[in-house]
């Protein structure tokens, strides 16, 4: 098996209120939208974001675990700054996003979180290390 991820599948509870978030409010353009079933979003070069209505997601995978607390994954977003952190919550948080605001870490970098309408918390990363600028699109090779 090649070392990569193809799809990150997300069960959304309501399959609208996530389109209203990722394509209207952050802008994002769907490579497939079936109303009512999923959402895919190309999110990479070679990545696709696939948001799935929940009902559907479990004919398919199985019964999914719910409980209280937070969905326990985040996704992550890397940018080159500090700044460029900031100004990626500000337009999460115009999405209609609820935002935990960037602040300095201890291991070296800056980074804030945003949740989705369905809870799934996104980290919003300036990170100064060699792994930070792998995942940059303008890194170098």
């Amino acid at each position: 098996m090649d070392q990569r991820i193809s799809f990150v599948t997300l069960a959304v509870r309501d399959l609208d209120a996530t389109r209203r978030f990722y394509c209207d409010g952050l802008g994002w353009a769907p490579e497939l939208d079936v109303p009512g079933e999923v959402i895919m979003i190309k999110a990479g070069e070679h990545l696709v974001l696939s948001l799935w209505d929940a009902e559907a997601f479990e004919a398919e995978v199985g019964p999914i675990t719910r409980g209280t607390g937070l969905p326990p994954i985040t996704l992550a977003h890397n940018v080159a700054t500090a700044a460029e952190v900031d100004s990626v919550l500000a337009e999460a948080e115009r999405a209609g996003a609820e935002v935990q605001v960037g602040q300095q870490r201890e291991w070296g970098g800056y980074t804030g979180y945003f949740a989705d309408p369905d809870g799934f918390r996104w980290e919003i990363a300036q990170n100064p290390g060699d792994i930070g600028r792998l995942v940059l699109p303008d890194a170098p090779a």
